[in-house]
């Protein structure tokens, strides 16, 4: 099987992050081609051996976009066409349809009740996104709580699909040598009460909150690794607050492992560094981070996080949900800072969401859109995938094999 991944752009985000690692994984051949934005994680793709080619959109309404989409899938001879975040979604099914490609899978990784991708859900936004859906073979949710929300739409039960994010675990387990070389790369206490984040620095993350209530604890530091339009922001209000010297913005770090320059702690290293994880946002589709965070051993606050919130509590017993405010979040970073640092055993819900498992059921859902169509009405449809390697054929530490 020939595959073409179409996504929005290829910048450093969850969604582009899990595109990259679930490529490592399915033992398929695939090309990625990115809408805009030819940015690091492109550069990562393309050290694993993938093909990556840039549209060089301009814009939403970049309608010239659209052939040049069309003549690249039939050039290519793809036998699928997955799409990833709303703008490739709406054209990239629309390309598809118009390329010859019958099967089509479009996943939906940030959908909240009220944003999309960060950004104010409208009518338009959600009927253009609908119209297009009905091009698609199949739409995938990352997450119980994203199918609801697109059950909720309208987006048909046959069509719908969860296929849950996924981590490397083994990546992000507590290493002791390397909390000691990312404190003392990033200006950290050696004995200090280190509290971490990571994500985009945007409205939607709420680092803002978390800066208050770390503002507010004597002693006690704040590493976030992200980069956005919210940085000056933050480090004007941790001026403010009196916790310039305590507050650490790091940009953008890699998430799979350290910069590659060796020096530069990547988001493993840097989980081993602290000692206690905060995810402050309202709204997530999912909530990777957390799990990452959680398979270093690290006690979790979080607001929202539907990859623990779907589960029994018994699968993450070091995840606490806590309210919104700064005031609850400083009361339980308190009681943190005060037991001291403390490492638990990696849950449940890290095997649940390993890559492997992610890339298996990703498999399933291309069989079904692969089918073909029963030659009677009522006949059985027996899915089935185009001859590909299997994983042990793929050679996983020789990225040329997947060019």
């Amino acid at each position: 099987m020939k595959a073409l991944h179409i996504i929005t752009g290829l910048g450093v985000g969850g969604a582009e992050q899990q595109l990259r690692l679930l490529l490592r994984h399915l033992p398929v051949h695939c090309d990625v081609l990115t809408l805009t934005n030819d940015g690091p994680v492109a550069e990562g793709l393309r050290a694993d051996g993938v093909r990556v080619v840039h549209l060089g959109m301009t814009g939403n309404r970049d309608l010239r976009a659209l052939p040049r989409l069309v003549r690249f899938i039939r050039r290519g001879r793809y036998d699928l066409v997955h799409t990833h975040l709303y703008r490739a979604c709406v054209y990239g099914r629309l390309a598809a349809r118009l390329a010859g490609v019958g099967a089509t899978v479009a996943t939906e990784h940030s959908l909240g009740d009220a944003e999309i991708e960060g950004r104010p859900l409208s009518g338009g936004v959600r009927a253009l996104y609908l119209a297009s859906e009905r091009l698609g073979g199949a739409t995938v949710a990352v997450s119980d709580t994203v199918a609801a929300r697109l059950r909720g739409w309208g987006v048909p039960e046959a069509r719908l699909h969860v296929v849950p994010n996924g981590i490397e675990a083994v990546r992000f387990r507590f290493d002791p040598e390397a909390r000691r070389t990312a404190r003392a790369r990033t200006g950290l206490p050696d004995d200090a009460f280190v509290v971490g984040g990571v994500g985009r620095l945007v409205p939607g993350k709420r680092f803002d909150v978390l800066v208050r209530a770390v503002a507010a604890l004597p002693g006690v530091h704040l590493v976030i690794a992200g980069e956005g339009p919210e940085r000056a922001a933050l480090r004007a209000l941790a001026a403010e607050l009196g916790a310039a010297d305590r507050v650490h913005l790091l940009g953008e770090r890699d998430p799979l492992g350290d910069g590659p320059d060796g020096r530069t702690p990547g988001v493993p290293a840097l989980l081993s560094a602290m000692d206690v994880f905060v995810s402050p946002s309202r709204e997530e589709a999912f909530g990777l981070a957390v799990v990452e965070a959680l398979a270093a051993g690290l006690p979790v606050l979080h607001v929202t996080c539907p990859a623990v919130d779907d589960l029994p509590a018994s699968q993450a017993p070091g995840a606490r949900r806590i309210g919104p405010g700064p005031d609850e979040l400083a009361a339980a970073l308190r009681e943190h800072a005060a037991a001291g640092p403390r490492r638990l055993p990696a849950p449940p819900v890290v095997h649940r969401y390993d890559i492997a498992h992610s890339a298996e059921a990703l498999l399933r859902v291309y069989a079904q859109v692969l089918a073909p169509a029963p030659l009677l009405p009522g006949a059985p449809r027996t899915p089935h995938v185009p001859h590909s390697p299997s994983p042990s054929q793929t050679s996983k530490t020789s990225p040329s094999s997947k060019k």
